[in-house]
């Protein structure tokens, strides 16, 4: 089939676009490379995961912005999925500047929503945990020595769809990333598009050039091997279920190749595959025989102390489950990045 890859550079697109690639299916690869121009940083790699795509078989790249809709209706023309993982990333961006955040966010998954609707394609999109806000923390919590555990057994298998998104702060990030959510979720009841969303929690993996204000795993890997500082916002007892990558794709590949028309999915590692800053750190000094220099600053706003994400629905419907756990991931991850230094 046909497949196209909003955010195709991306940390999570390259890996849709790499999945596909290698399956046969023709793919194209749109990015605008804004993020690698407004992080001025080569080594976080955007351009670096370009190239990369250039590499791969049936892939074309494509530059172009989801804001552009005439563009994206172009190059999403004999496309039968979208995979919409072009977005404005981080919570104290959006926190910066809102009207930026909400027009990558909201009115850019519009563009894709209708280019779909004018071409009949399916529409994965990358969904996040966000959409719940500071709903999570009012769930009871019990602090342990190195992280936070909820005390109500009601979550013993964590957050589940019909967990409630009113009533709280999100920041303009989770607000903009709902409101797409909920679009994407529309266009289903609305049109009659087969649509999925994902509400991802914690996702790592290869490609993944973090920062320290988004993509906490791969951060901490390249502070930890770069001997740079970390800062740590809150106390480093805050948990994730944290996601290998390429089990995410397989996810999408499953929705996709189901009977479902529309669905809602929490996606991570589930119960079994948590993460708090403060364990990463150990695993971190298992694997590299290092610990970098901490620092600790406040709470950002609308940060969860616990967010794991019940995949049971995930299982039941798909007959998916994550395959990699978080000690092997991060190893990949120290791998990746230990070749990548050195090349």
């Amino acid at each position: 089939m046909r497949v196209l890859v909003t955010g195709g550079a991306g940390f999570i697109g390259s890996h849709i676009v790499e999945f596909y690639s290698n399956r046969g299916d023709e793919v194209v690869a749109l990015d605008s490379l804004e993020r690698g121009e407004m992080l001025r940083r080569e080594e976080y790699g955007i351009q670096s995961n370009w190239e990369y795509l250039r590499s791969l078989k049936n892939v074309t790249p494509v530059k172009g912005d989801i804001r552009d809709f005439e563009k994206l209706k172009d190059v999403a023309a004999g496309c039968e999925v979208i995979f919409h993982a072009a977005a404005q990333v981080a919570v104290t961006s959006s926190v910066t500047d809102p009207v930026l955040d909400f027009e990558i966010n909201a009115k850019g998954t519009i563009n894709v929503l209708e280019a779909s609707r004018l071409h009949d394609a399916s529409v994965v999109f990358t969904s996040t945990n966000k959409a719940y806000g500071e709903n999570v923390n009012k769930i009871p919590v019990t602090e342990k020595e190195k992280r936070y555990e909820y005390a109500d057994p009601k979550y013993n298998r964590g957050i589940p769809e019909e967990f409630p998104i009113d009533l709280t702060g999100h920041s303009p990030y989770g607000c903009s990333k709902l409101s797409a959510d909920l679009y994407v979720q529309d266009y289903a009841h609305t049109y009659g598009l087969k649509t999925g969303v994902f509400r991802q929690s914690c996702i790592y993996g290869e490609r993944q050039f973090g920062v320290e204000d988004q993509g906490w795993v791969a951060w901490f890997v390249i502070a930890t091997l770069s001997n740079r500082p970390i800062t740590i916002y809150g106390d480093g007892k805050q948990v994730r279920d944290v996601l290998y990558v390429k089990d995410l794709v397989t996810a999408f590949d499953a929705f996709l190749n189901s009977h479902l028309r529309h669905e809602v999915f929490n996606t991570g590692g589930g119960p079994k595959n948590t993460l708090s800053l403060l364990e990463l750190l150990d695993i971190l000094e298992e694997f590299t025989r290092t610990r970098p220099r901490i620092s600790f600053s406040s709470w950002r706003p609308a940060d969860q102390k616990v967010y794991v994400s019940d995949i049971s629905k995930m299982f039941r419907l798909l007959h998916w489950k994550p395959l990699v756990g978080p000690q092997a991931g991060v190893k990949k991850l120290v791998e990746f990045f230990r070749k990548k230094s050195t090349s």
